[in-house]
Parts: C-alpha cells; structure tokens; sequence
C-alpha cells in the first residue's frame, strides 16, 4: 500500500494521516470536500482517534484546529477560498499568535467558477497574513509539501497554507507514500503561557517577530527545493510558471519538442534573486500562474526596470477563467488545437432541481403565496435552492454569500420592502443565517425567513447538517416567538396548506420563520438502498 491512485484533495488527507494528524476541521465546499471525507473513512484515522468531525462553519473550524494546535498536537482546517473569507480573522491572527504544533490551512480555490460565486486566489490570504504558501502542481507534490508543511509550521510557529485549485483537488494520480509514518504528537502546552493572547502591547512584539520569521522562511529548504530553475540555450523568452500551470507548459513544450528558460515556483515567500536571474537572461517574460496576477504585480515591482512581462495584465493570457492547454500554447505563440465541436446531445444544459426535489414544492407554494405584494421580494442564499433563480421559478433576488439571504431580507425591509422574505438552507442556516436572525429578532424586523430543511448538505454531497433536528429549537432560542415558528412539509399534496401558512406568515409585522422540512431526494435514495437510519 505505498503506491495509491488519489485525488489531489486525497494526496494531502493520506499525507496528514501519515504526518502524525490528531485533528482535522472543516466545512465542506466543493472543491475542498474529499480531504474530510477521506479522513473519515480511513480506517488508520479511526484507530488513531483523528478527530474528524465537520463543524457549523469555517470560522469555528479555523478556530477549533488552532485550539488543537494549541495542545501541542499537528491540526489541519480544510475549506474552500470563499471559505477562507468566513475564516480570515482567526487565520489572519493565527500569524500573530503563532502555533504550537504544526498547523496547515488547506483552501481550494476554484478559477472558472465551477461552482463558486468568484474566482479569488488564496495565495493574496497568505502574503496579506505573511503566512508561507505551498502550491502543489501535482499530486505527488501535495502529498510530500504536506510532511514539509507541518515541520514548517512547527520549526517556525506560523500556521501553513495549502492553496490547491479544482483541477488539482479532482484530478487523480499516483502516489507514493512514506514507508515510515510519523506518531502523533504528545499533549504539550505552549511555553508562553500568554502566547496565544493578542493584547496590543503583546501583539506588537508578537508583528515584529512575524516580520522576521517571513523575511527568512524564504531561504529555508521547505520551501526553497519547490522553486526550481530550468535554464535552456534559448534568450527570446522565459516563462515563470506556478502550481498547476505548470503542467499545461510542460504539455505544450513536450508536444513541441522545444525547450525554454523556465522557472517553476510552487512556495512562498521566495527570494527576488530568483526572478532577476530568469529575467536579466531573456528578452521577454511570460507568467503563467492559476489565478490572480500576483506574481506577475509582483516580478513588475521587484524589477521596475523596464523589462518586457507578458501575462494576464497585458492581455497574453486571459484576465479570468482557469488555465488550460490550449491559453498556454497561444501565449508561447504555437499553433491551438480546438478540437472536434461538441455533439448537440452533450452540450451543457441548465442545471435543475432533482426530480422530487422538496425545495421545488417549497418554491411553488412561497411563488404563490408571495404573488399579491409583487415580484422582487425573495432574498436567498447558497445551496441546491439557488436555482430557485432559474426557470421555471424565477423567484429569487439575490445569492451573495452564506447568510446574506437573512441579512440582506433585513435591511430592505428597513428601506420599507415589506414584506421581505429569506430562503435559507438547513446547514446554511447553521453555517451563518443565525446571526442574522438575531439581528432581525433584536430589531423586530418584519421579515419572514424560510429554511428550506432537506436534513442534509446537500449541494456539496450529503454531509451531516448542524441544524438536523434542531432548528426550531434554535429559532426559539435566538428570540423568534413560538407562536411564529410554524413547520411545514414540503409535497404537492400538501400546496394548498403551505401556501396559506406561508401568507399569514408573511402578512405578520414581525420576526417569522416557516421550517419546511423534507429530506434530500438523493440521500433518502441512498439510505434506502443501504439500509442506514436517517438519524
């Protein structure tokens, strides 16, 4: 078993196992998922007690593996980018405290937008927080960046970043594992008894030494051994290339029998002798890089001499959308090979509800039952019920970030949209949409929110949901009166009722909220054919 065909996401779950993990976090978000979800199906991990749960958010799991890390003991947190958003205060100030045991935070971003709302580089996290940054062009890669990632982290007491992209996460390839795996690490406290405590007067020293370590984590061989110089006879141009791109160059030189001067960079920070040599060789620079222009801005500041930088900035390659073979081939100047056109019976159609899907009945009943004060109304959020968007419905008006749905329902309603009304997911709800109903429960705002309760994660596979059998409980909790909390089922048979209790919900000046509750069509599928309980 030390050879395995995985995912990218899955060369660096088996590496952790192997680097001695005690605690993995994470919310899931595609393309980030696999990395718990392998973890939790290891047999190691479950006779090594790894904890391996998921948690309410990514914020709380950034948290949670630093109170890990805390311990002494080697954590990792998992997340998509725009996860990282819901993170960044913890990640960011996890720079300043430093970690006691080694730490990696994984985000997956995902260029293209495959099923994301942006297309935002990580990479800007870790050079904004001075946290080192490995990016991975291959699986092998992930799996040993990983080992080196936490003997970073540790050697320097700074959280590490893993920033892979989708094609990276779901993309297979072999992989060869360390015969000897690492132990877990011994229950240890941190030294300084006051090293986690960022009161200004200790967080000041605490910048200093931050300044410090980034400056020479640079020249440390963890990091130093994945920025790798290939030189060639040829002067015209060179290419600057990062993580997965540089595959795309590798295919396009390979098929052309050529080669150039290329300087591969999968880690930061990296020193600035690096691009100057690359750059005081060639006439022109080409950079390819997954994502944000970020070295590209960078190589025009560190050299500010004049020289000639092709990239996404001047239009070479494309300012958004992912990499691929043929954008590399148009930018070295060789010949695209498009392809044969896309059968008919194959193009993409638009993506739709499952068939018997309970938020299309949920959607049908708040259409009607919405329709006497006017369209424009509906505020939702991100789960499988965004499509609520599309044809058919048409009916919602907004899909910014997790919670917004709640939030952005209050403040039309402030501006006099009322009524105004929020569709929210169970698990999203959990995530972020709680907050946002105490707002409106603290404001006695005149909005109805509607949790749309499938008792799963649905859009991002089927993983456990926070709020299963909790929500109204939570409702009630956070403020909303009893009598305002009402439940439905969500089924056609049902319309006629759902529609009236929706109305009187909706008419109420106050706080509301409709649980509409019916299990996910394809986990209920699924639980039926393997017999498992839907607790």
């Amino acid at each position: 078993m030390n050879r395995l065909l995985l995912l990218g996401d899955e060369a660096i779950a088996q590496a952790a196992i192997d680097a001695g993990l005690s605690g993995m976090y994470a919310y899931p978000g595609t393309p980030s998922t696999e990395i718990m979800e392998y973890i939790q199906a290891s047999a190691v991990a479950a006779e090594r007690r790894i904890h391996r749960e998921w948690s309410a958010n990514e914020k709380t799991a950034m948290e949670a593996a630093l109170g890990m890390s805390y311990t002494g003991k080697r954590a990792m947190v998992a997340m998509k980018h725009v996860g990282l958003n819901v993170a960044s205060d913890s990640f960011i100030n996890s720079a300043m405290t430093g970690v006691n045991g080694g730490l990696i935070v994984v985000s997956a971003d995902d260029p293209s937008m495959h099923s994301s709302q942006n297309e935002q580089d990580s990479r800007f996290y870790g050079k904004f927080a001075l946290i080192p940054c490995f990016e991975p062009s291959s699986q092998q890669e992930a799996y040993t960046m990983t080992f080196d990632a936490f003997e970073l982290s540790e050697k320097y007491r700074i959280p590490v970043l893993m920033r892979i992209t989708t094609r990276l996460a779901h993309s297979r390839a072999s992989v060869e594992r360390v015969k000897y795996p690492v132990p877990q690490k011994e229950l240890k406290l941190p030294d300084d008894p006051v090293q986690f405590v960022l009161l200004p007067a200790l967080a000041r020293k605490k910048y200093r030494k931050l300044l410090s370590a980034y400056d020479s984590l640079k020249y440390d061989i963890r990091i130093s051994k994945y920025n790798t110089f290939t030189d060639s006879k040829r002067r015209e141009l060179g290419i600057i290339t990062c993580g997965i791109a540089w595959n795309y160059l590798m295919e396009n030189l390979s098929e052309a029998e050529t080669d150039l001067p290329v300087l591969k960079i999968c880690a930061y920070p990296f020193p600035a002798d690096l691009i100057k040599e690359i750059v005081n060789r060639c006439s022109e620079i080409l950079i390819l890089e997954e994502g944000y222009p970020i070295i590209e801005e960078g190589v025009r500041g560190i050299l500010d001499n004049g020289a000639k930088i092709l990239g996404r900035l001047d239009g070479t390659v494309p300012r958004d959308g992912e990499l691929n073979p043929a954008i590399v081939a148009k930018a070295l100047g060789m010949p695209v090979s498009h392809g044969k056109n896309v059968p008919e019976v194959v193009k993409m159609r638009p993506p739709s509800f499952c068939k018997g899907c309970g938020h299309s009945d949920t959607f049908n009943a708040l259409i009607e039952a919405i329709k006497p004060w006017g369209q424009g109304r509906i505020f939702s959020d991100i789960g499988c019920y965004t499509l609520g968007a599309l044809p058919p419905y048409n009916s919602i008006n907004s899909c910014v970030d997790m919670g917004a749905s709640v939030t952005m329902a209050i403040g039309a309603a402030d501006a006099g949209l009322v009524p105004s009304v929020a569709v929210i997911g169970d698990s999203t709800f959990t995530h972020s949409g709680m907050t946002g109903l105490l707002d409106a429960v603290s404001k006695n705002s005149p909005v109805t929110v509607i949790i749309s309760d499938n008792l799963t994660t649905g859009m991002t596979g089927g993983q456990k949901s926070e709020g299963t059998g909790k929500l109204e409980q939570i409702c009630s909790g956070l403020g909303v009166e009893r009598n305002h909390i009402r439940t439905i089922t969500p089924l056609r048979k049902n319309h006629e009722e759902n529609v009236r209790i929706m109305k009187e919900e909706i008419e109420y000046m106050g706080v509301s909220v409709i649980v509409s509750s019916r299990e996910c069509i394809q986990t209920a599928s699924r639980r039926k054919k393997t017999g498992a309980s839907n607790e």
